[in-house]
């Protein structure tokens, strides 16, 4: 189901859904010099990937991680020149690549196989891709435009601008299955608190009520929330991202994950944050015989507490148990997915981030031999607390066997 290939800084992953090829692409620039000619080189080599897979013109949603985010107009030129009426949902994000490069960038595609793919490109924040009576809709790069400087007015004003975007594609934000938050100082105070703390207060409140897809799962959820990584980024302000999911299809299930080695993140006590983060710890969603899992940002955490605080090594290894046993098949019963497992070499895309970038050979030699030839962005970046050293995200598929889609068409 998954095919990947990996080399030279370039990385990527094909999967065939019934009749829709899915590619999944990290490229870092093959060559030194200018932000132009890095940019052209990682961006030409994504192009060749998606040509060879035969789907060029797919791709919808990208994201680009910024060695210099004062650079982000001048490569916004350079990318809206290479792509032009082709331009993808694109996020510009604040974190310097690890291998010492001005960019790296990320990217999905998502084009014919058998079937018709239909893309509608309302701007380059957002992309909505439709197939099978299903629509994706990418929603990105949404940045405040309040003047208000505290953490959690921004926050809030991102928010009902990136609701304020989905409408556009008539979708609500109940249907949202995925989102990224990029935060500077993360772990800074701000007044009394802390910049993340304010975050999940802002994220908090403006979650309150929102029954987030609620006719999809299985069987009714006291509590659910989107996937959800919220990481830190060298510029001060906050940048959010999201992808959405609209259908009618009645077989199309939304499952949230939450993980047996560790206490939903809602759950976490008052001594974390006054408003606990309000996210899942992954998002499953099934058709048949198929699973697309959202991984969120996850750190070596057990229970709620840090485990090996100054051990990047070990940090690594725990964080990739708790992916493992988050994804395997006993959770995914657990949720309602019978008969449906996946492992880390199921993993089609994965982001490694770092807090020291003079970590990055040892958690990069560990992710290598555990999650082996998966396309993967390593950024520097902090993570939610002082004393994690290293957060995985991911996408990963899970098969049933056997069981096929009632449709024929998932």
């Amino acid at each position: 189901m998954i095919r990947k290939t990996c080399s030279e800084g370039v990385g990527y992953s094909v999967v065939d859904l019934t009749d829709v090829r899915h590619v999944f692409a990290a490229a870092a620039p093959r060559c030194g010099g200018s932000l132009e000619t890095q940019a052209d080189d990682a961006l030409k080599t994504i192009e060749a990937v998606i040509r060879e897979e035969g789907t060029l013109g797919s791709i919808v949603h990208q994201v680009v991680f910024l060695g210099d985010y004062s650079q982000r107009e001048e490569v916004r030129k350079i990318i809206r020149d290479f792509y032009g009426p082709e331009m993808p949902a694109t996020t510009y994000v604040p974190q310097r690549p690890c291998d010492g490069g001005l960019i790296s960038i990320e990217a999905l595609g998502v084009g014919r196989k058998k079937g018709d793919v239909d893309i509608l490109r309302f701007s380059d924040q957002l992309v909505l891709a439709r197939h099978n009576n299903i629509s994706w809709v990418h929603c990105a790069n949404v940045v405040p435009q309040t003047a208000a400087a505290a953490t959690y007015d921004r926050a809030i004003d991102a928010f009902q601008r990136m609701q304020a975007l989905l409408r556009r594609a008539d979708v609500r934000f109940d249907q949202v299955i995925r989102t990224w938050i990029y935060l500077g100082g993360i772990i800074d105070p701000e007044g009394d608190s802390q910049r993340y703390k304010e975050l999940n207060r802002a994220r908090a409140d403006f979650y309150e009520g929102i029954a987030f897809l609620r006719d999809r799962m299985p069987v009714p959820q006291g509590t659910a929330y989107p996937a959800g990584t919220g990481i830190g980024a060298d510029h001060r302000d906050v940048v959010m991202s999201c992808i959405a999911l609209d259908t009618d299809r009645s077989d199309i299930i939304a499952m949230p994950l939450e993980n047996p080695r560790q206490t939903p993140a809602f759950g976490y006590g008052c001594d974390y944050s006054p408003k606990s983060p309000k996210f899942s710890r992954a998002m499953a969603l099934s058709c048949g015989s198929y699973a697309t899992l959202f991984i969120s940002g996850t750190a070596s955490i057990t229970n709620s507490e840090t485990q090996h605080k100054g051990d990047v090594e070990a940090q690594t290894h725990e964080t990739l148990n708790n992916i493992e046993a988050l994804i395997d098949g006993s959770n995914l019963r657990r949720h309602h997915l019978p008969e449906m497992s996946s492992s880390l070499e199921r993993l089609a895309l994965a982001r490694v981030y770092i807090k020291r970038k003079s970590d990055y050979p040892k958690v990069a030699a560990i992710c290598k031999k555990r999650m082996g030839d998966v396309p993967t962005i390593y950024a520097v970046a902090d993570v939610c607390r002082p004393d994690l050293l290293v957060e995985i995200e991911g996408i990963a598929f899970a098969e049933r066997g056997t069981a096929g889609c009632t449709s024929g068409r998932c």
